[in-house]
């Protein structure tokens, strides 16, 4: 079998490679000619785990790139959209890309293709995909038969690659047997492994994307909720969720208190959900509450760092982790940048340090002015205050005893409760947790 993956950003890329390791020819098309070419270079235009290695073992064999999508239409059996689907203003979902490549395919088809949306979209859009196609088709006096497929993704960034490879399920919409036995076979390794399949109609699948990650970001603004409490009568947030965890109703996952949700599906997905509701005149009102939830616990982020400084005006504070969480080098809604900018309005100066998403913040955030440093200690030379943002693993063994040497007040503001209270408070500083005393 033959499948191409039109946009090659997180998802796209993360698809066409792995189905490529399953000895799937995958051939991934992008309008971005630096990318592709980079791509051809064996350079990776994002930090994930694992996708580097597959990329290079793949590369001139089963997985191939190219920016024509000619090409990739003739190429393929089935062919993927991977496009962004950004935020407009009101909420609702830009499908523009998404719209614009299916009358691309309609105008190079030249035999029957099954179109599977894989970027994360509205219900109902399937539906209007295969209306765009219909009418491109008539207009070129073009007669070829297709199937249009809802597929959505539940990759987590940094660990996108264990997802796709073993994923807890497989949900593909479809309006005929024909598509679905089709996909089945893009997905054989993984049906042969045991993993679940949901097979349903189109506009029940692209509904399970949406409900999934509102569910989840329901839980991290529920949680957060409870540590905002917890500080407030002397309780422990962390014994909380792991009491709450132990319930198998509920489950452990998604119950770590913090600053706040980021990145490129929470923030989007729950505002489109919101949207959708309106469409359909019915609002989500738990989901909307979840939205101003997470949006006022990055103001309670940087309120807490105020409260450990007592004065902000000319100090610096060191912030460590800019990505919205480890093991990735994605800045979308990361609550860090929110963090950072509301220190900068204080007056303070701000040092930062990160792994692997510096690079990017320069690039997207390059009138900010913040310092940036080579290591965690580095950063936290002769800071006034240590927010720990992002708990990337470096960050979860920091040698206090050196740290007190050199920073110029010993203010530890922990917004991932990654150390205990005591232990900190025992090197001499002062603790700030999440719904934890």
């Amino acid at each position: 079998m033959n499948i191409s993956v039109i946009g090659v950003g997180y998802v796209g890329l993360v698809t066409g490679a792995c189905l490529s390791e399953f000895g799937i020819n995958a051939l991934c098309m992008d309008i971005d000619e630096e990318k592709i070419n980079k791509l051809k270079k064996g350079i990776i235009p994002i930090y994930e785990p694992d996708l580097a290695a597959i990329v290079h073992k793949n590369s001139g064999d089963k997985l191939h790139f190219t920016t024509s999508m000619e090409e990739a239409v003739a190429f393929a059996d089935v062919i993927f959209i991977a496009v962004d689907t950004p935020t407009r203003e009101d909420g609702t979902s830009d499908l523009t890309h998404v719209f614009e490549v299916a009358r691309n395919i309609a105008l190079y088809m030249n035999e029957y293709k099954i179109i599977v949306n894989k970027s994360t979209v509205p219900v109902f859009t399937g539906q209007k995909v295969r209306e765009e196609i219909k009418a491109i088709l008539a207009k070129e006096g073009k007669n070829f038969e297709f199937d249009v497929v809802s597929n959505p993704e539940f990759l987590q960034e940094g660990s996108a690659v264990k997802n796709f490879i073993c994923p807890d399920r497989i949900v593909i919409g479809s309006s005929n047997d024909k598509a679905l036995e089709a996909m089945k076979k893009v997905y054989y390794i993984q049906l042969l492994q045991g993993v679940p399949l949901v097979a349903t109609n189109i506009e029940t699948a692209e509904m399970i994307k949406y409900a999934s990650n509102a569910f989840l970001a329901t839980k991290v603004s529920f949680i957060n909720e409870m540590a905002n409490m917890c500080e407030r009568c002397n309780a422990d947030v962390l014994t909380v969720a792991r009491a709450m965890g132990l319930d198998d109703r509920i489950g452990p996952r998604f119950l770590q208190p913090g600053p706040g949700y980021g990145g490129s599906c929470f923030p989007k997905d729950t505002k489109a959900l919101v949207g959708i509701g309106k469409k359909i005149r019915y609002i989500p009102k738990i989901v909307k509450s979840v939205i101003e939830v997470n949006r006022l616990q990055r103001l309670l982020a940087y309120s807490k760092i105020k409260k450990a400084m007592k004065k902000l005006d000319n100090k610096t504070v060191t912030v460590l982790g800019l990505s919205f969480k480890p093991e990735t080098d994605d800045l979308r809604e990361s609550p860090a940048i929110d963090i950072i900018e509301k220190i900068l309005e204080s007056n303070a100066r701000v040092k930062v340090y990160d792994p692997k998403s510096m690079s990017n913040m320069k690039t997207n955030y390059p009138l900010l002015p913040i310092a940036y440093c080579e290591d965690a200690y580095s950063a936290c030379a002769g800071s006034d205050c240590i927010v720990l943002v992002t708990d990337w693993k470096e960050f979860k063994s920091l040698d206090f005893e050196k740290l007190k040497e050199i920073v110029q007040t010993p203010v530890f503001v922990d917004l991932r409760n990654v150390y205990e209270p005591e232990e900190i408070r025992s090197f001499g500083f002062r603790y700030e947790g999440m719904g934890r005393k």
